[in-house]
Parts: structure tokens; sequence; C-alpha cells
């Protein structure tokens, strides 16, 4: 038998917890002795306190872990209950590692801040164009807003412009604008350059349009766009640093898109006013 300092060190926990799990019957000790009230534990109990630690550390509320360790639940039962929490445990990290990338490109924006080479940004007439598009809205211009809106139209669009028997005649165009409510949500174009009359692609969804020439202020990003912050945060200071003045959203013309994102190489051309 082992005292409770001693349970727990071999359980790797709290006395304060072994005594917490006492007083809501999850785990009690094997012996109490009646004159000093000294709790004692048998080597045979932390089987048990192992599948409650298990438990618990999954995500499961105390209640839960005892029905399951006190075996008032079923197999069919506990692995519906595992699996649940895995795809919660998935759905946590996903938005853990995309708050991630966000922190990461916050410190690139810092870091940047007092580099900016003259040489980087360049103000050009882009010539119009005519693209093959289709469009979505996203809840907001912040990157875990556009990411999830814009890879999946240009997932979608290809394949119908395929089906349709246009091919692409130049990059990937990918255009924003304020939706139409007022709500802060971003209506998202994704399209890729064709050489097609304007108008619908028949039943495709997708829509050719011409966009007119513009005068930009324009910046190369190389690299995944989840980290384009940094250097579309350069652009804004240059143009305020030249006194001239944004009409718009960013434009993103994929200049080269290979596998890893990483190795992506995409220009930004800002509209400006006059």
């Amino acid at each position: 038998m082992f005292t409770i300092g001693e349970f727990a060190r071999h359980g790797r926990v709290s006395a304060r917890m072994l005594r917490h799990y006492d007083a809501i019957g999850l785990l009690r000790p094997d012996r109490i002795d009646p004159a000093t009230g000294y709790r004692y534990y048998g080597a045979a109990q932390l089987a048990r306190l192992n599948r409650v630690i298990a438990l618990k550390d999954l995500g499961f509320t105390l209640q839960q872990v005892r029905a399951v360790v006190d075996d008032q639940v079923d197999a069919d039962e506990l692995r519906g209950m595992l699996r649940l929490r895995r795809a919660e445990l998935e759905v946590a990290m996903t938005a853990a590692a995309a708050r991630l990338t966000q922190v990461e490109a916050r410190l690139r924006s810092i870091e940047s801040e007092g580099h900016m080479p003259e040489n980087d940004v360049q103000i050009k007439r882009v010539p119009a164009v005519r693209v093959a598009e289709v469009t979505s809205t996203a809840p907001g211009y912040q990157p875990q807003d556009i990411s999830p809106v814009v890879g999946p139209l240009y997932e979608k669009l290809f394949p119908l412009l395929a089906t349709a028997g246009v091919r692409p005649t130049g990059p990937g165009i990918a255009r924003y604008e304020d939706g139409p409510h007022g709500d802060g949500s971003v209506v998202v174009h994704a399209g890729v350059t064709v050489d097609a009359p304007a108008g619908p692609l028949g039943d495709t969804g997708v829509t050719v349009v011409e966009l007119p020439a513009f005068e930009a202020a324009t910046i190369v990003h190389r690299g995944s766009m989840d980290h384009v912050l940094a250097t579309e945060q350069i652009l804004a200071r240059w143009i305020e640093d030249h006194g001239r003045r944004p009409a718009g959203y960013s434009r993103e013309v994929s200049l080269e898109c290979p596998e890893d994102r990483e190795m992506w190489v995409t220009e930004l051309q800002l509209p400006l006013v006059g």
C-alpha cells in the first residue's frame, strides 16, 4: 500500500488532485485509516488513474470519465466518443495552425519595419486584360477569411474552363471588392487570363470579364500568400511616404505557382487614385 503522497508520485499527479477525485467518487483510496484519516492506495489502482488522466487529457468531463471507467459506457459508445473527440481535436489543431501562421505573418511584418528598399515598389500602368473568373464572398479580408474561399474557387475554376474548352493564356488574377451589404464582407474574384469573348461561359458559372487598364503601385511577393502581410504593408508604407492614395484592394497576379507554396511568386498591384 502507498500513502497518498507516494501514490501521487508514482502516478505523476498531485495529492490535491487525488483528494478531489476521492471527493467526487472518481478514484477512492483502497483503504482509509480510521484513526488518522490517512488515505492509502494500492498499485492496482494506477491502472484506473491512468485511464482517468488519459480521458481527461482528451477533453472529456470528469462525469464522462467516471462513466467510462465505471463501465457505464459500452465499447460502441466509447468508440463514438473517441471519434468525436478526435474530430474536435483535429479542428482545433487546424485552427491553431492557422493562428500560428498569422502570428508568423505579423512577426514578419514587425521585423520588416524600417526596411523598405525603394526598388521593391514600382509605379506602372497595368494594361487591360480579359479574365475568366468565378466569384464568392468571404466574411472579411483577413488571411484566415480569404484563404478558405480563394483556394476552392481556383480548384473549381480550371475544371470548368476545361469543360468549356477554354484554355488559360496568362497568369491567374485574384481581385477583391467590398461586399454589397456594408458588413465587412469581401467579394472574392478568382480568375485567370483567357482569350475568349466577354460574358458567361454557358451554364458553367464562369464569367469572362474585361478588366480595364489602371495605374498601380506594384511589389513582388515571394512565398506563400499566408505570409503576404509584410509585403502588403511595405507597399502601404511606400504609398503614404510618396504622397499617393490607394483606390481599392490589391490585385494578386500569380507569376509562379509550383506545388511548393513557399516557392510562389505573386505580384501585388494596388490601384492608385489619380
